[in-house]
């Protein structure tokens, strides 16, 4: 469907094609081999790989003036049985003009200050790809939207407008070990919202740092799950819950260092009073990170993330007998090591986040190597643990080394 394609950007191409038939136009993209496998066991479907595709990108970016086309699609040869595997990873036009500019079609959106931790960027994940062993770049889905800029001298503006909703990607349940209290129901649905979103993002220097407010209003990106009975369920329906987020950060220097600092309430439309057990209750996140180095060509980055529920006591009375119960607080500290050796050629990194509320532990220690200016190679592994029903917890028997060569042209 033309929707699926940023149908906005489609038919601005069309319109600009003799402007754009004299734009400077560049050419380039990758070809990519991905192999991951687990190291604890196979998965449900029986497989022992995570991920094993050959993959190409192409990217077009092409400017005249004020006016830029870029498109980026990818196109891949997967060994396990996945189907669709061409993506339209971004494609939109932009217009900038001297104190205001706009951005129409599917574009990557980030917004906040968190690493792997999510406050106030409320755009789409693929999680798959994270648990996987995919490049990080593939963390991000591409929302199809109209993004207006507005720079004024008291505060810059960034408005989204997205006319249809896109969810993020979860690891899906034949590859992975997923934790599910009903796991005797079979029939199950979707049901997607069929309203957009919008967000708002206001943003200016205040003293040396850089702040922002934030303000969304739609719907949760993962799926809540809804039986037609608690006693004798015959059918689970997921669905996306109504939301609606404000926010806040500063990062600037603090001593060595750079400081970041985060917070966001997270407003639970569909449930306000808090005893709708399918729907997530009402939260606050708060967010402090320090990034320092060092010593040359090492960085280390900390954070500390914490997540606090309204209406706690109407969760635990309306939460059904057998399913996991979350705490009131929930405390996550997470660390980032990075060290460059043999000219930079060579990065090690790892990423550590460990959550004291349900014992939920993640690692990926990465090693990536530069062969020349255009080929790069790199070995990891995903390392889980924790409760059955914690984020990372489910995920225990998912362990998993992954390997990476790319070509870039």
């Amino acid at each position: 469907m033309l929707t699926r394609i940023a149908l906005p950007a489609v038919l601005l191409v069309w319109l600009l094609t003799p402007m754009l038939a004299r734009a400077d136009v560049a050419f380039s993209g990758f070809l990519q081999q991905n192999t991951a496998f687990n190291t604890r066991e196979a998965n449900p479907d029986g497989r022992h790989y995570k991920w094993l595709e050959e993959r190409a990108q192409l990217k077009l970016d092409a400017s005249n003036g004020a006016w830029r086309l870029l498109a980026k699609g990818d196109l891949a040869w997967d060994h396990l049985g996945r189907q669709d595997q061409s993506e339209l990873r971004e494609l939109y036009v932009d217009y900038t003009a001297s104190n205001w500019d706009t951005r129409i079609g599917r574009q990557v959106i980030t917004w906040g200050l968190g690493d792997l931790v999510f406050v106030n960027d409320v755009f789409p994940k693929d999680h798959e790809a994270q648990f996987s062993g995919r490049p990080l770049d593939y963390l991000k889905r591409g929302v199809d939207a109209v993004k207006l800029g507005a720079y004024a001298e008291f505060a810059n503006f960034e408005l989204v407008l997205a006319p249809a909703f896109r969810e993020s990607t979860i690891p899906d349940a034949r590859r992975f070990h997923l934790y599910d209290p009903m796991p005797a129901v079979t029939t199950r649905g979707t049901i997607k919202p069929e309203q957009g979103d919008v967000g708002l993002r206001i943003y200016r220097d205040v003293d040396g740092w850089d702040a922002a407010l934030y303000v969304y209003r739609g719907f949760q990106r993962t799926p809540s799950m809804r039986p037609d009975s608690m006693t004798a369920p015959t059918r689970i329906d997921y669905f996306y819950p109504q939301l609606s987020v404000y926010g806040a950060s500063a990062s600037g220097r603090a001593g060595d260092g750079v400081l970041s600092l985060e917070a966001a309430a997270y407003d639970s439309r569909q449930d306000l009073s808090g005893s709708d057990f399918a729907v997530p209750n009402s939260q606050t996140r708060l967010l402090a990170g320090y990034q320092i180095q060092p010593m040359e060509d090492v960085s280390l980055g900390l954070q500390y993330y914490v997540e606090h529920m309204h209406d706690y006591d109407a969760y635990r009375a309306a939460l059904p007998a057998g399913f996991s119960i979350d705490k009131r607080w929930s405390h996550t500290v997470t660390a980032r090591w990075t060290q460059f050796f043999l000219h930079q050629t060579l990065r090690f990194s790892v990423y550590t986040s460990y959550n004291d509320s349900n014992g939920d532990y993640f690692a990926n220690p990465e090693l990536r190597y530069s062969f020349t200016d255009k080929i790069w190679g790199t070995v990891g592994a995903n390392y889980y643990g924790g409760k059955p029903w914690g984020q990372f917890g489910q995920l225990e028997r998912d362990d998993n080394v992954y390997l990476q060569v790319r070509y870039e042209f």
